[in-house]
C-alpha cells in the first residue's frame, strides 16, 4: 500500500471505529443474531429488519471489539441499507473475496469497504473483518428457517 492509502485506511478504520453508524438495536420484528470470535474476544449483537420482500430494510449492530471488527461492521450496515436480498447476498461474497484472495480490482459497489483488502495478509484479522458479515449471514439463513451458527471459525 502506498503511504496515501495508509492514511485513508487508518483514517475510516479509526472514524468508524470511535463512532460507529447504525449501532443500537431494532426492537420490533427484526432477527437479532450473536457473533463472537473466541480467538481474540470479539463481540457483536446484529439486529436486522427485512422486508416482506427479503431485502434488508434496516440493520443496526452493538459489540465490544477490536477496531477493524467494529469498523467493518459500521461500513457494512451502511452498504446494505435498502439491499435486495440478492444483492446483499452479492456484496457478502465479494467482501469475503476482498478479505481472503487477492483481487486485482475490487467492486465499487464495496465502497469505502476496499480500503479493508490488507487484512488478508493476517489471518487473525480476516476473523475480525468478517465477524459482522459472519452475523449478517446468520440473520438471512435465520430468516429463511436455517440453522443459525453463532460463532466465527
Amino acid at each position: 500500500m502506498n503511504t496515501e492509502l495508509d492514511e485513508l485506511y487508518q483514517s475510516v478504520i479509526l472514524d468508524h471505529s470511535k463512532r460507529p453508524r447504525n449501532f443500537g438495536e431494532i426492537a420490533d420484528g427484526a432477527v437479532q443474531v450473536h457473533g463472537d470470535n473466541p480467538s481474540c474476544g470479539d463481540e457483536i449483537d446484529l439486529s436486522v429488519k427485512f422486508a416482506a420482500d427479503g431485502a434488508v430494510e434496516d440493520v443496526k449492530f452493538k459489540g465490544l471489539g477490536c477496531a477493524i471488527s467494529q469498523a467493518s461492521a459500521s461500513l457494512m450496515t451502511m452498504k446494505l441499507k435498502g439491499k435486495s436480498e440478492t444483492e446483499a447476498r452479492e456484496m457478502l461474497r465479494a467482501f469475503h473475496d476482498l478479505v481472503t484472495s487477492e483481487v486485482a480490482d475490487p467492486p465499487r459497489m464495496l465502497g469505502d469497504l476496499r480500503l479493508l483488502a490488507g487484512v488478508r495478509k493476517f489471518p487473525q484479522r480476516v476473523k475480525c473483518a468478517m465477524l459482522g458479515w459472519r452475523a449478517f449471514e446468520q440473520a438471512l439463513e435465520q430468516k429463511a428457517g436455517g440453522t443459525v451458527s453463532t460463532e466465527e471459525a
